[in-house]
């Protein structure tokens, strides 16, 4: 036997050899049926998840069509004619639009006065909502006890309560406030109405800041305050805009405060013009009504719109690295 037989012998496998088979080196991997398992549980799987987030699809797609109908609609009767508005088989788009309704709602009532008042309103009432908020969550968040756990409650309690059972009261100390049928009355309800709900988001989102941020504040010698301005409050930035955005937009809309409270035309908020259009007998003057609802619902559509990548933007990405 020759070196070159010998060393091929012993690279053969010592296995006998079967007919037509071939012979296998050593260190080869042998073959075992986990992979064609693995990719048949994924052929059968991937239908069914297609069929899942087709669904899940559908089902956004049914929700947004469902949001969109009323704004969409009520785009198209703005501009449409009188003629068009009377008809008994109507439209999605106006075969003659015009701008005519728009001219006669603001001939008729008031509306920039009236979305000046909203505006202030509703701007005022969010900063102070906020301001006042910021720190109460805070302290909610931070010092776990039975007295913040008691606020929270209240605080939650507090959303159930309808606008009819708050109204008296309200009303009673205003008029000793001698508030009543005053833009800065109005605006002190609409604080008040908004500051458990921007308390309890707020704290939500102060409880998802992790601590030891804080600690390290601490550590370098940062008090209390100090850690609260340059250290929680940039990270709750989006916390605190999408705050604030739902406290205006809620402000901005509120109609039941702003007409048991105000009597005065020109102090009037711009959902009470808008019942105006409305007639002696209920009939409602539709096509400069549909011109200003829409007028009306704009801008908290821009402002959602312009600061909506602030809301949805995580901040806290990155902040503590374990």
């Amino acid at each position: 036997m020759t070196a070159t037989e010998s060393t091929g012998g012993s690279e053969r496998s010592s296995a006998p050899r079967g007919a037509g088979s071939a012979p296998v080196p050593r260190g080869t991997p042998r073959r075992t049926s986990t992979p064609r398992r693995t990719s048949t549980s994924r052929r059968r799987a991937t239908p069914r998840r297609t069929a899942t987030r087709a669904g899940q699809y559908a089902a956004l797609l049914g929700y947004l069509a469902f949001l969109a109908f009323p704004f969409l609609w009520l785009l198209s009767t703005a501009f449409k004619p009188p003629r068009e508005l009377g008809s008994m088989h109507p439209t999605w788009i106006p075969e003659a639009p015009t701008l005519e309704n728009f001219r006669q709602a603001f001939a008729q009532q008031p509306l920039l006065a009236a979305a000046g008042n909203s505006l202030l309103a509703a701007a005022v009432s969010a900063l102070l909502a906020i301001l006042l908020a910021t720190p109460m969550a805070y302290v909610l968040a931070r010092f776990r006890n039975r007295l913040s756990r008691a606020a929270t409650g209240w605080v939650v309690i507090s959303q159930a309560f309808p606008l009819v059972l708050v109204i008296i009261p309200l009303f009673l100390i205003l008029k000793g406030l001698h508030l009543v049928d005053s833009r800065i009355g109005l605006i002190m309800v609409y604080v008040v109405w908004s500051l458990p709900f921007a308390l309890w988001m707020l704290t939500g989102y102060v409880r998802a800041i992790p601590r030891e941020l804080e600690e390290a504040a601490a550590v370098d010698g940062a008090g209390r305050l100090r850690t609260l301005v340059a250290v929680t409050a940039p990270l709750l930035a989006p916390g605190i805009v999408a705050t604030a955005l739902f406290a205006f937009i809620t402000a901005w809309n509120e109609f039941f405060f702003a007409l048991v409270l105000l009597k005065s035309p020109e102090k009037q908020t711009l959902p009470v013009v808008l019942t105006h259009f409305l007639g002696a007998e209920g009939v409602a003057d539709l096509g400069p009504l549909a011109a200003a609802a829409l007028l009306a619902t704009l801008p908290s559509l821009l402002l959602f719109a312009a600061i909506q990548r602030r809301i949805t933007g995580g901040m806290l990405a990155g902040a503590v690295k374990n």
